[in-house]
């Protein structure tokens, strides 16, 4: 707060393309000096400073960082384009093999591209300016919080046409030096993403088809296996998709640099990187040994180094039970428990000047009030009642379930049940999943208008089971794979005599909606069925752009969440095997999908396709296009819309309720804007 730093033009207005200079005044004295011309002797040839850069202090205020970039064409030496009249003009996107973005990319990136610029720094106490960045090195991140003698550089400029086929993407990374802007290139051509420890003595990153972190020493020059030593896999144990796996996680590094933390499934480590074949155990086994985890709680986000005294959180695997304990990263002896049970605590925070913590705890029935306690988390004390008319309604309880896969793997899942469940009654019961959920037991979920999704606490109010089910998935057969995981968990719930077999629905959205809309073509056990945004033709969306960010479509099919593990050509029977459409005429289920026109990464074609087999084949379906609207939706009286005729949906077929005009008849075009259909038909 004792130095402003502002850009301005005053030497160089009026005019057409104005140069911008770059001024420092402390606010003792009032008085602001100009510190870099426009056209800085320090800066490349033909470059400027941009009025588009950042303008940013280090932390001790002796540097002054800056956007420069190459300085703009002049109006006359455009091309002939720009002199052509509005009314003659041909507007034209010209995609050529050669791109290294598509175009769809590029256009959605153009804006951000024109304002692009290149970190410079000016030392405040010399003047001398030094350019970090360039047009083939963009991104560089400073050391010590832009006081380091080290900076890091990355770019990934030679590899971009891969970001269409290849999930995570490919960098080369630079050691760069802050005084002189001298470069030294640490590798090149790997598909890591990388960091910067707090003092610069390590530029380090996670190798996944190594499985380990690695480390480049800066003062050795040389390059460091960090976890070779720990003696258990670092990779995360949730990776079930054809790709290399991430890690599961890290703390970052403590004071000085001086110990990297760690993660693996269960326990948090401390490695010494100038002996990283003796790591520590900062935790002790301890969640290995209760099938639990703990993971580093950052209580000073302010502060770039882990402290030597830690907040852990912990969760159990087995039972979802949650906490919090401490630990020191230098002391002996297991972690401590300091708080826990059965629900979910969240958002620890400590207060700037005093050892006051402030934290959440819920579970299915209970809001998530704020809690104050100190620092030991005893006898803390509640603060609010956010939610006290919750009391006023019906609402319901979560359990956990277990059942085996048809591949024998025991599952879990969340069954909710309405209050009063009586369990020599039979129930109807919603289906409802997305990849693994049976973590959030002990969620609360407020009822309200969704973006895309039953919202669960309501329809469980009125009198519906709802069971959500974990799905781990084999590679090339993520159908197959949720018919595997879903079925037998809805089946042991039949056997236990509470559901009724008549009366079961499902619902997803987006990932979920695709494993529903190959569910139907494969068993005939839903009443009712609701298949959001799904895509339904993998060789046609395999081929497509995700239009909200411009990307192939083909990376998500062969690497990422669709899993099929190959291209269209050397695997093309698992395309169509896993595509519902070429198996639509299996299709018994009556089916309402929801698939909006400004769909930015499902294409409402998708639907569309799904819409037009069915309706040929003359089975019920109905397709709801909001218009303008995304993957999603965003405004409050569409999700009201959506949410209400879901319900009436399912209420429908589930509870024997009478239709409303939509379902029964539709909405012609020409009515459209006069009537919502949403009045039931009597008789």
């Amino acid at each position: 707060g004792l130095q402003l730093a502002f850009l301005s033009d005053r030497d160089d207005w009026p005019a057409e393309e104005p140069a911008f200079d770059v001024y420092v005044a402390t606010l003792e004295d009032g008085t602001a000096t100009k510190m870099v011309e426009a056209r800085h002797d320090a800066l490349p040839d033909g470059w400027w400073v941009s009025e588009h850069g950042d303008l940013e202090f280090s932390k001790s205020g002796g540097r002054l960082f800056f956007g420069s970039a190459p300085e703009p064409d002049s109006k006359e030496d455009e091309g002939d384009a720009s002199a052509l009249p509005d009314n003659e003009k041909v507007e034209l996107d010209v995609w050529s093999w050669t791109d290294p973005l598509l175009q769809p990319q590029q256009l959605v990136q153009a804006d951000r591209e024109r304002n692009r610029t290149y970190k410079a720094m000016l030392a405040l106490g010399t003047g001398n300016v030094v350019q970090l960045a360039s047009a083939d090195l963009p991104d560089v991140v400073v050391s010590d919080e832009g006081d380091g003698a080290v900076a890091l550089g990355e770019s990934n400029l030679p590899y971009r046409q891969r970001v269409s086929w290849d999930s995570p993407g490919y960098q080369d990374a630079f050691e760069v030096n802050v005084l002189t802007g001298e470069r030294t290139k640490i590798f090149a051509d790997r598909q890591v993403n990388t960091s910067i420890s707090p003092t610069g003595r390590y530029i380090y990153w996670w190798d996944g088809h190594a499985r380990h972190w690695f480390a480049w020493d800066t003062q050795a020059d040389r390059e460091i296996n960090l976890t070779a030593g720990l003696g258990v896999p670092v990779e995360s144990h949730l990776a079930d998709r054809p790709m290399i796996p991430g890690p599961e996680g890290a703390a970052g590094w403590t004071a000085g640099d001086a110990r990297f933390v760690v993660y693996d499934k269960h326990d948090v480590w401390a490695v010494d990187p100038t002996n990283p074949s003796q790591p520590r155990a900062i935790t002790d086994g301890a969640g290995r040994e209760s099938n639990a985890r703990f993971r580093v709680v950052d209580l000073d986000p302010d502060e770039p180094a882990v402290d030597d005294e830690l907040m852990l959180s912990f969760f159990d695997y087995g039972s979802k039970e949650q906490g919090y304990y401490s630990d020191s990263v230098s002391g002996n002896g297991a972690p401590r428990r300091l708080i826990g049970g059965a629900a979910a605590f969240a958002g620890l925070d400590k207060a700037a000047d005093s050892d006051r913590v402030i934290f959440s705890r819920s579970t299915f029935r209970e809001y998530p009030d704020v809690w104050i306690s100190d620092i030991s988390l005893r006898n803390p004390k509640k603060l609010s009642t956010a939610n006290p008319q919750q009391a006023e309604f019906s609402w319901g309880t979560a359990e956990l379930v277990r059942w085996t896969s048809l591949d024998g793997e025991v599952l879990d899942g969340i069954l909710y049940k309405p209050d009063g469940f009586d369990p020599s009654l039979q129930y109807p019961m919603m289906v409802y999943f997305y990849e693994k959920s049976s973590s959030g037991l002990f969620s609360h979920f407020a009822p309200r208008a969704s973006r895309s999704s039953i919202d669960r606490s309501f329809y469980v109010s009125r009198g519906y089971l709802l069971f959500v089910p974990d799905i781990p998935y084999k590679d090339g057969y993520p159908g197959e794979s949720a018919m595997n995981a879903v079925m037998p968990g809805i089946t042991s719930l039949m056997d236990a005599g509470f559901v009724d077999p008549e009366r079961i629905g499902v619902q997803g959205h987006s990932w979920g909606g695709y494993q529903i809309a190959y569910m139907v073509t494969q068993t005939n056990l839903f009443a009712a069925a609701e298949a959001g945004a799904p895509v339904v033709n993998m060789t046609s969306a395999y081929g497509g752009i995700r239009w909200a960010s411009g990307l192939s479509r083909m990376f998500q099919y062969e690497k990422t969440q669709s899993r099929i593990g190959g291209t269209l050509w050397d695997a093309h029977h698992r395309y169509i095997d896993n595509s519902p459409l070429f198996q639509a005429d299996k299709v018994q289920t009556p089916l309402l999908m929801m698939h909006n026109d400004e769909d930015g990464a499902v294409p409402w074609y998708q639907g569309i396709e799904y819409f037009v087999a069915l309706r040929r084949l003359g089975k019920p379906v109905w397709m709801l296009n909001y218009n303008g609207q995304g993957h999603g939706l965003t405004n409050l009286h569409d999700q009201r819309d959506w949410a209400i005729r879901m319900q009436q949906f399912f209420d429908h077929y589930l509870m024997d309720a009478p239709p409303p005009e939509w379902l029964q008849h539709g909405i012609p075009a020409v009515e459209k804007g006069e009537t919502m259909g949403l009045d039931l038909v009597d008789g």
